[in-house]
């Protein structure tokens, strides 16, 4: 009889949490049972999992005493706090926040592009940035056949990655702007700075906070994350890359203008349109004779990464253009988090090693 797991989600009354639990219905994890944690405000609340009523619990450190596998996105303080807690209680984490992806104990995975990383799990697993995840799924089956020398990539991310609250916002001003009322922005372009801007028929190139060099806390996730992922190593010279990241009054779907050179400068944009084809997790639509390309509203609800508009740079030879389109919510955070999940059980990973993780 297969191993069955006790489960908890951290942070299931949120955006990817309600996601989490229905990711994790539909997946091959046999579960034996199912917890769900939030704060002391959401305790009591009861949501379903596979028809069954589950009542909500504070999340405390002793929550975890018995858990096999937590799946966890309730903020990076949150998950700072009480994941260290899980693993010396023997689960396995796989988060979807910020707190870990950096921590050179912790593996950051996409299970298209590095899941043999997850044999050197010491408890915790980091689910990478929403933008990075489906940049990554579309540049691996070009870096492994023609090889990757650089990336140029602008983003035009949905307003769902600033949370449930910042969609509400945009949802507000659209209303207020069309009636001509007064609008007053308490959210975007991100809550921890000194002002915010309107969101609603507007364009924001500031997605998190900035840093000294000039770019925005987002954009040093695209371009860190990325060679965490692809080369193990946060600050690897062998792929160069560089992102702006734009916010856009999208509500889910996000967009990436992506610009990359290939090793191989004999590579054909018919060549990397067969290898996209026949990539795990990828759908190519692209046909600009019937105006086929990926939209964000098409998108939603879907697991997988879309990408279109395949395009040789006509000016420098071995570099091209494309196209990628993905649902953060899912490939973005939930699913990914939960496919991550599947490959620990598929590889009888979900097991804390000798060497757990220390904070």
């Amino acid at each position: 009889m297969a191993e069955e797991f006790n489960v908890a989600i951290l942070g299931a009354t949120g955006a990817v949490g309600t996601r989490l639990i229905s990711q994790l219905e539909q997946s091959t994890i046999p579960v034996k049972s199912v917890k769900f944690l939030a704060s002391a405000r959401s305790a009591g609340k009861v949501l379903k999992f596979k028809g069954e009523d589950v009542t909500i619990e504070e999340a405390k450190p002793e929550s975890f005493d018995g858990v096999d596998l937590v799946l966890a996105s309730a903020g990076g303080s949150v998950s700072k706090k009480f994941l260290p807690e899980a693993v010396k209680r023997g689960a396995v984490c796989v988060d979807n926040t910020s707190a870990f992806r950096m921590d050179p104990q912790v593996p950051l995975i996409v299970p298209e592009v590095n899941a043999k990383e997850l044999v050197n799990h010491k408890g915790i697993i980091a689910n990478p940035n929403c933008s990075t995840i489906q940049m990554v799924v579309a540049l691996e089956p070009i870096r492994q056949q023609f090889g990757l020398k650089q990336v140029i990539v602008s983003t035009y991310q949905a307003v769902s990655g600033a949370g449930q609250s910042a969609l509400n916002e945009l949802m507000e001003e659209s209303e207020q702007y069309i009636k001509g009322e007064e609008i007053n922005p308490q959210i975007l372009p991100t809550k921890g700075d000194n002002k915010h801007y309107q969101m609603a028929f507007n364009l924001l190139p500031q997605i998190d906070v900035f840093e000294d060099d000039g770019y925005t806390h987002e954009e040093w996730k695209m371009i860190h994350e990325t060679k965490k992922i692809m080369l193990n190593d946060m600050d690897a010279k062998d792929i160069k890359v560089t992102a702006t990241c734009v916010r856009v009054p999208v509500r889910i779907g996000h967009g990436e203008t992506v610009y990359f050179e290939v090793e191989d400068k004999s590579a054909t944009a018919k060549q990397i349109q067969d290898a996209l084809s026949n990539a795990a997790g990828v759908v190519l639509q692209d046909d600009p004779s019937q105006q086929l390309y990926p939209q964000s509203i098409n998108s939603e609800g879907s697991r997988d990464t879309f990408v279109g508009r395949v395009r040789p740079d006509l000016e420098n030879e071995g570099n091209f253009n494309m196209w990628v389109v993905s649902d953060n919510l899912l490939k973005g955070a939930a699913w990914n988090t939960v496919q991550i999940a599947e490959e620990l059980v598929k590889n009888n990973l979900v097991r804390v090693p000798e060497n757990a993780y220390e904070a």
